[in-house]
């Protein structure tokens, strides 16, 4: 008995299973548009997650290092479910602010923030009339947003304690209102008030598609005067000397903060401890929930999918039975005859996978596009998609497959 090349079977096979596929294109491709989506959509949130998960460091990382934020409210609070918590919290005042930073003794700086949006500011004829980012700070706050001073100078004491009208401008502000001329020195109008421009700041580019560079600063004393209300809370900036006394400085700031406000021992902090960490986590814990509501929802269209080519394999098991029994009657042996059509379903799983796996890419590089960061190519999740077509494929085409095989070759060549 000769024993045959098996790479020689499965080559046959596969030919076998292609021809099988050709003749029956409509069904085929009815049958691969189910593969097609399953794979399609846990590709396609796995790229757009990937995506965003390579920019998050440095679009979250807002704050400069070894530095931390005491706000009222949380920086990130996906679905809103604690507004009512935060929003019935005592706001933070600039009293609390200037006892703190009396009292603490372990931070390197200590520094006031609170911030609106304005428009229509003016200098002469030109005009930004999209929002603009105000925000009132002290010679401090530039610092924790990660820039520095490019031209001019920073608030002094002098700006902070007599509440003068001068400003510090992010680049795009200067590029709308002072496209031609140096800006230092001039006044701008902030609500029709006049702003003696004194600095700007380096260019930060963009995050998340939004302008990183679309602010004005004003002394913090300044801000709260004009633009303050009754539900406005300052937010507490802090930088530690360094990474060793960064957590015993925490530990003091809140501390002394709770003694501040009058927080009961028993009771939780009524203020929000703010880090770049905290909020790569928060953003972490969403994009893992969507995870796994995707796969979830991959799993039951792939297992669909699967009934789908097990569906199709036992109508072309039975449309091809006179076939069958005469490659039975010529040689081919029951593993041949397995081989065949154990190839077919795993082609079709196979095939409808690849075309998932690029559309997925190309379509969860779309965030990339919108958020104008760069694409990514989620090398492992691909392969983990096709290896579950793979599996699908085996699973779903082994019965069908097995039940060909023991078809009786004398009456598979009465079958009319």
């Amino acid at each position: 008995m000769v024993t045959r090349n098996i790479s020689n079977v499965l080559k046959e096979s596969f030919w076998m299973a292609i021809d099988s596929i050709r003749k029956n294109k409509l069904r085929s491709i009815l049958t691969l548009l189910g593969i097609t989506i399953g794979v399609f959509s846990v590709i396609g949130v796995m790229t757009a997650i990937r995506t965003l998960e390579s920019s998050v460091e440095s679009g979250l990382n807002v704050f400069a290092t070894n530095t931390f934020v005491i706000q009222k409210y949380p920086e990130i609070d996906f679905g809103g479910h604690g507004d009512r918590k935060y929003r019935n919290r005592e706001n933070i005042t600039i009293d609390q602010y200037k006892k703190l930073k009396r009292r603490a003794k372990l931070p390197l700086l200590v520094s006031a923030a609170d911030g609106t949006s304005v428009r229509n500011v003016k200098y002469r004829n030109k005009e930004v009339k999209n929002s603009v980012e105000l925000f009132g700070g002290d010679d401090g706050t530039i610092r924790f947003y990660n820039t520095y001073i490019s031209e001019g100078r920073n608030f002094i004491d002098d700006d902070i304690r007599f509440s003068k009208n001068v400003c510090i401008l992010g680049m795009d502000v200067v590029d709308r209102l002072f496209p031609f001329e140096a800006p230092l020195l001039k006044k701008i109008k902030i609500n029709g008030l006049d702003y003696t421009v004194i600095g700007i700041t380096e260019r930060q580019g963009e995050a998340f598609g939004g302008s990183k560079d679309n602010f004005i600063a004003i002394p913090i004393s300044s801000f709260l005067e004009k633009f303050s209300n009754q539900w406005s809370s300052i937010r507490i900036h802090i930088e530690s000397s360094s990474e060793k006394t960064y957590d015993k400085t925490m530990d003091e700031v809140i501390g002394l903060l709770r003694s501040i406000r009058k927080v009961p021992p028993e009771l939780d902090n009524d203020f929000e401890t703010v880090t770049n960490t905290v909020m790569i986590e928060q953003f972490s814990g969403f994009t893992n929930g969507i995870k796994v509501f995707a796969l979830s929802v991959s799993v039951i269209a792939l297992v669909v999918a699967g009934i789908g080519i097990m569906n199709i394999m036992l109508v072309s098991v039975t449309e091809r039975i006179k076939e069958i029994g005469i490659r039975k009657a010529i040689g081919a042996t029951k593993q041949d005859i397995l081989t065949q059509f154990l190839m077919e379903a795993v082609f079709l799983s196979e095939f409808g996978g690849i075309v998932g796996v690029i559309l997925g890419v190309v379509g969860g590089n779309i965030v990339a596009v919108i958020f104008n960061i760069p694409a990514v190519i989620p090398i492992d999740w691909a392969f983990i998609g096709l290896l579950v077509c793979s599996i699908i494929g085996i699973s779903f085409g082994i019965y069908p497959a097995w039940r060909a095989a023991q078809l009786d070759p004398i009456e598979s060549l009465r079958f009319e």
